[in-house]
């Protein structure tokens, strides 16, 4: 469902509605819309990204705050690579620079960074300070943020099963024992639990090659804002309609966000 903010209207504080001991262990973003945020400005396209960092950067903080366990960002996605040169440069660069200015306060905020996705493909410089954020994290306690980057869901699967056939042929299992546990052992979040909220910005309907194994009873919620206009209260707001839905898993029907897999 399509939501957007009232208009003329005072906005509720979602974060006050919140009921702390329901919240998503895992909430994934699909951060769409800062090309045209850029456009409507008759900005660049690049600084649409910039914006949208910031925003990265209060979602963030709020999810840590808030006690959520796993953030997935969908940063970069293997279909990214068909922008043009310039562009694609310049998100190289932001991320480099995201991660070697932010660092130190994702530290301060016990947020442990990972990432998912082929980044051996990214230039040796933005692989460096990626490396350098996780082992600077590594032994954080609180939320983990996951960046997907260079991630497509259908790689992911193609080299899951190439995983498991080799494995099979070198006789380390056997085709008989192989079940949907053992292919989610071979993803890329393996150590992660599948998503309970992927929330889309911008208001496109779809999934875009973004954790499709994972998302098989993942609850979504899709927003017409563009992700640089995308707000703390627009978060909470996804968070305090999750917590209103029935999530049945093709089975029982729980309450609240909740219900007993069957």
């Amino acid at each position: 469902m399509n939501k957007r903010r009232p208009a003329g209207s005072a906005e509720k504080d979602y974060r006050s509605l919140l009921v702390h001991e329901n919240l998503p262990g895992h909430v994934a973003i699909i951060m769409d819309g800062n090309g045209r945020w850029a456009t409507n400005r008759h900005l660049p396209r690049l600084a649409g990204h910039r914006a949208g960092i910031d925003t990265v950067r209060k979602i963030v903080k709020i999810a840590g705050e808030l006690g959520i366990r796993y953030l997935t960002l969908y940063a970069f996605s293997v279909e990214n690579w068909r922008r043009p040169k310039s562009e694609v440069s310049g998100l190289m660069r932001l991320l480099g620079t995201f991660l070697r200015r932010e660092t130190k306060e994702l530290d301060r905020q016990r947020v442990q960074v990972s990432w998912i996705g082929r980044v051996d493909e990214f230039p040796a410089k933005v692989v460096a300070e990626l490396e350098r954020s996780r082992d600077i994290t590594v032994d954080n306690d609180g939320l983990r943020l996951i960046l997907a980057l260079n991630y497509g869901a259908r790689r992911e699967i193609v080299e899951a099963v190439r995983s498991i056939v080799s494995a099979v042929g070198e006789g380390q299992i056997d085709a008989a024992d192989i079940s949907e546990d053992m292919v989610s052992q071979y993803l890329y979040t393996s150590e992660i639990s599948d998503p309970d909220l992927i929330v889309r910005t911008s208001g496109e309907m779809r999934l875009s090659n973004f954790l499709l194994w994972q998302a098989a009873y993942s609850e979504l919620w899709i927003t017409d804002i563009l992700w640089p206009d995308f707000t703390e209260n627009d978060f909470c707001h996804a968070l305090y309609d999750f917590q209103h839905r029935a999530r049945s898993y093709g089975g029982i029907t729980g309450k609240h966000g909740a219900a007993d897999k069957v």
